[in-house]
This record gives structure tokens, C-alpha cells and sequence, in this order.
């Protein structure tokens, strides 16, 4: 299976306004969507996602959004303002705040009239290992089952798809059906440094698998060529 441009989303890792506009410039033409997350985010603000999309791309805002419903329902409204293709919360929020944010977001995106973004929600982190699932954050069972379980929640719930570890992709896919976006961190190349990620797969696996976007950071930003590193990417899938 191939992978076109749009499912293809380089993380915007960095701290500064103009070093993510210095990568937009330089990849825009070789991938459809960017990752703003909370480094970003918080050191550029909201504007920062306009430039994004003013420039041509696509945006997936990464803020992970957990607060009481109200909370997240109205910061769902705000963040669609900003033109993000895909805006997520944090599964863990329950059933009634990714109610909230999936009504508030497309509420907002039809009074503006402009397309309603995604709203996925985030699992469980590609950093935590085993150990520190259950010994650390308290969960008893395996990371898998938390994963189907708040992906078959996320579902219920409305939304259009979850943010999950290459390794729960086939489970995922299998509970949540074709249509169900899956959004994979944790991807790395053959040969690739794995830094802080521990559940992890190369690209051709995770599409193999099942996911519907691959997100990459370090290994395409890090990369002294980084149109190569992309395409290398892009071989390996394809």
C-alpha cells in the first residue's frame, strides 16, 4: 500500500516561530500536514497554525485536550478558529468530554462554515512501557487493552479517531472498522535512533498494519538532508 502526501505529518518540534515557519518553507512541497504540539504552541501561540495553513499545509494540533467538558468543549471551539485540519483530546477525559469536544467542534466549523476538523483521541502514550503503566501511572492489565478500550470509547463517543502506538494499530483497526482514523506516533526508520519512544515501528510497518497517518518528527527534522529522509520514507512504504 502506498502512501499519499496528506497521511504523511512531520512534528514541528521546535521552540520558535520562525524555525517552524524555516521547516514549512523548506517541506511543505513533500508533505501535507504539520504537527503543532504544546512546544510549539505555547511558545508561538495560535497564530502559528494560521501561517501554516495560510502557507498551504495542513495542521494536526497536538494539545492533548483533559479537562471537565465545558472546559474542553469551548477550547474545541477556539482551536477550530485556527483552521487545524485535525485538533485532539485525551481519551482518558471520559465519554462526556469527547462528546463535548467532537459537538463543539463541528458546531463551531458549520457556524463559520468551513470544513469540520477531526477530532481523534490520544491513548496511551508511545513513551510508556509496561512498567510504567502498571507500577507508575496504576493501571492493572496490558497497554493493548486500554488502547481498544478507549478506541472503542472514542467511537462511541463521536469521534473520528484515535492517536495510538504503531503497536496497538491491527487491534484498533480490527474494534474500530476501515473508516476509523488511526494516527500513529512512534515511527522510525530502519536504523533510526528510537530517543524517548518506546513502543515503536517503521513506516512500511505501521501502514502495513493499518494507520492511517504517520506522524515523524526527530528523524525528518534531525536528518542533515531532509527532503532524502522523507522520501526514504516514502520508499520504504512504497
Amino acid at each position: 500500500m502506498g502512501l499519499s502526501k496528506d497521511q504523511l505529518i512531520v512534528a514541528l518540534d521546535v521552540d520558535s516561530r520562525a524555525k517552524a515557519l524555516e521547516l514549512v518553507s523548506e517541506l511543505a512541497g513533500h508533505v501535507g500536514f504539520f504537527k503543532v504540539g504544546m512546544e510549539l504552541f505555547y511558545a508561538a501561540g495560535i497564530g502559528i497554525v494560521q501561517e501554516i495553513v495560510a502557507a498551504g499545509a495542513k495542521v494536526f494540533l497536538d494539545l492533548k485536550l483533559h479537562d471537565i467538558p465545558n472546559t474542553v468543549g469551548r477550547a474545541a471551539r477556539v482551536l477550530v478558529r485556527s483552521g487545524a485540519s485535525i485538533i485532539n483530546v485525551h481519551a482518558a477525559g471520559g465519554s462526556a468530554m469527547l462528546q463535548a469536544a467532537g459537538a463543539a467542534a463541528r458546531e463551531e466549523a458549520h457556524r463559520l462554515g468551513m470544513p469540520a476538523p477531526l477530532v481523534v483521541a490520544v491513548t496511551v502514550l508511545t513513551s510508556i512501557d509496561r512498567e510504567t503503566y502498571q507500577q507508575e501511572i496504576g493501571f492493572s492489565g496490558e497497554i493493548a487493552d486500554r488502547v481498544r478500550a478507549w478506541a472503542l470509547l472514542a467511537q462511541k463517543s463521536g469521534l473520528d479517531g484515535v492517536v495510538c502506538s504503531p503497536r496497538e494499530i491491527t487491534l484498533v483497526r480490527d474494534a474500530c472498522g476501515p473508516e476509523f482514523k488511526i494516527i500513529t506516533p512512534g515511527i522510525r526508520p530502519a536504523g533510526a535512533q528510537l530517543g524517548d519512544q518506546r513502543r515503536v515501528m517503521t513506516p512500511g510497518e505501521a501502514i502495513k498494519a493499518g494507520a492511517s497517518h504517520l506522524v515523524v518528527g526527530r528523524p525528518v527534522t534531525g536528518a542533515a538532508d531532509r527532503i532524502a529522509a522523507i522520501k526514504n520514507i516514502l520508499d520504504e512504504i512504497n
